[in-house]
């Protein structure tokens, strides 16, 4: 039998598949060895007491006294090994379950043989052995058990040591000693399962429950749960960044007293489930209270999201109804439009027209296209789908959008630089409303941001780990009131323009959880800034 390495995993039937612990299988040996120390014990005690009439040691004291005390020996130098970790487990097992049939066989010899009832123990050292290594062993103990018990039978029998002999006896003893072992492996097997399945419905749980957290923990909307004094319990990633929090505080009042109000205000009257929380610094937090059905303790879920996704959602429903509306608004009005405009190109097509009318004609063309223009940009808003986002590396994006634009909306080659820096920035949005934003951007600074004068800035950076691209041209920006009235449908300072370009950009930046926005520079030119969502951020969308 060879030695194994301590640190080893040994096969016993319940570690051997499914991983019990080393120091649990070690545990089980060592009881295996307390019960041996106390038998030897036992044996010694009983036999130099002289309590009572006794058959031990009654054929041959000195083997009797030899092999109790080698009993012994072997029982403290086994313990030693085992505290020590000497040899290996399954060795040291093996060697424990051949000493005790070979000890246990001398002390039944010396004591009378098998009339004496100590093979009976042999029982319990093959049952053990079954528990300790394997049902399949206990087989092979069973049997050299039963060699031993018909062996001593044999030699007693053959020197004529005893006055009867027990065959009868010894092959009933042996068979039991094979019942023993079968039942040894049987429920071996038994545990085998029992702990596979254990094992099996343990791990099902452990991957739930990381599933659980992992979701829970990336979740793009905020989660707190709290109990009734509004002690917080748990709360994810996203809560503390939408709270801008860097450790999990103790109670809502550490984020914001209005949001403890407006809790306590829920509690009195549940049809106040949501408020609109404001924080320094801070974009708007639309919160939201539910209450947890849990038997013990009352526990409540707060979900807080950040406005632009709230927007986002509303953004999908109105542009849904929007669609439909505008949709059969333009076609009731292209059918008269294209009369109008139809009926003007003909009577400009009269011989001797007076120069008048003929002015007039043309009016009645130049507003007609300036209608259907508006109607064609209306049909573009109503078609618009849901945002199909993807990671986007801007910096090669931008670069290849830039060139394309360039090709085919300005003769000026020079008209942009483009400002990148080294950071390597990506975003999650939809690529072709991305475009069209920066379609409507850059056109309008070829427009109004005199390119002539030095090329119109397009600048990429970050603003708090946020990815941001900023149109930066030469004009002499906006007044206060025309900002505020600048992303509205139909408002616009050219005679000619719609009014609806930065309109559908700042719709079509909501429906990606973006924000475009309009500032002035310090030198007083305008900055158009499209704050984008960051794509290296692990965030799950409910």
């Amino acid at each position: 039998m060879t030695s194994e390495p301590s640190n080893t995993i040994y096969p016993c039937p319940l570690s051997k598949a499914y991983g019990i612990p080393q120091k649990q299988a070690w545990l089980l040996l060592n009881i295996f060895l307390t019960y041996r120390f106390l038998l030897a014990g036992l044996f010694i005690s009983l036999f130099f007491s002289r309590m009572g009439p006794s058959l031990l040691g009654s054929h041959n004291q000195q083997l009797y006294i030899y092999a109790g005390q080698g009993y012994m020996m072997l029982s403290i130098a086994s313990a030693i090994c085992a505290l020590w970790r000497l040899l290996g487990y399954v060795s040291q097992t093996q060697i424990l379950i051949l000493t005790d049939i070979v000890a246990i066989t001398l002390l039944m010899h010396a004591s009378g043989g098998i009339s004496s009832g100590i093979g009976v123990l042999l029982g319990l050292s093959i049952a053990a052995g079954g528990l300790l290594i394997g049902g399949r062993c206990a087989l092979f103990f069973a049997a050299l058990a039963s060699l031993a018990v018909l062996a001593e039978q044999a030699y007693a029998d053959y020197f004529h040591l005893f006055s009867t002999t027990s065959y009868t006896y010894a092959g009933m003893l042996g068979a039991s000693f094979f019942a023993i072992s079968f039942l040894s492996y049987i429920l071996a097997k038994q545990s085998e399962q029992t702990i596979e399945l254990a094992a099996q419905q343990q791990q099902t749980i452990t991957q739930l429950e990381e599933l659980n957290q992992y979701i829970i923990q990336h979740l793009q909307s905020g989660i707190i749960i709290t109990n009734q004094t509004q002690a917080i319990q748990m709360a994810n990633e996203a809560a503390l960044k939408l709270a801008n929090l860097p450790l999990l505080p103790m109670t809502l009042s550490d984020i914001s007293s209005y949001l403890s109000l407006a809790m306590q205000n829920w509690q009195e009257d549940p049809q106040q489930d949501f408020v609109l929380l404001q924080l320094p610094n801070q974009s708007d937090i639309h919160v939201r209270f539910m209450a947890l059905p849990v038997r013990t303790e009352p526990f409540y879920l707060i979900i807080l999201e950040d406005v632009a996704l709230y927007n986002q959602r509303l953004q999908q429903s109105k542009l849904a109804s929007l669609g439909r509306l505008t949709a059969s608004i333009a076609h009731e009005i292209r059918n008269p439009l294209g009369a109008i405009s139809h009926a003007g190109q003909l009577l400009s097509e009269t011989p001797d027209l007076p120069p008048q009318d003929k002015r007039l004609t043309e009016i009645i063309q130049v507003h007609s296209k300036r209608v259907n223009h508006i109607i064609e940009d209306i049909l573009k808003l109503s078609r618009r789908t849901n945002s199909i986002r993807e990671k986007l590396v801007l910096k090669p994006w931008l670069s290849h959008y830039l060139q394309h634009f360039l090709l085919e909306c300005s003769d000026n080659a020079n008209a942009f630089e483009l400002k990148t820096g080294n950071e390597a920035l990506a975003a999650r949005i939809d690529p072709g409303h991305l475009k069209q934003i920066l379609d409507n951007l850059c056109i309008n600074a070829l427009k109004y941001g005199k390119p002539e004068i030095k090329p119109i800035q397009i600048h990429l950076h970050s603003v708090q780990l946020t990815p941001c691209i900023d149109i930066i041209d030469n004009g002499d920006g906006l007044s206060q009131e025309q900002s505020n009235h600048l992303f509205e449908p139909f408002f616009t300072t050219s005679p000619t323009g719609t009014g609806l370009g930065l309109y559908i950009s700042k719709e079509l930046a909501e429906l990606n959880q973006a924000k475009l926005s309009y500032h002035l520079t310090e030198d007083r030119h305008s900055c158009f800034r499209l704050r984008l969502m960051n794509a290296d951020q692990s965030l799950i969308e409910i």
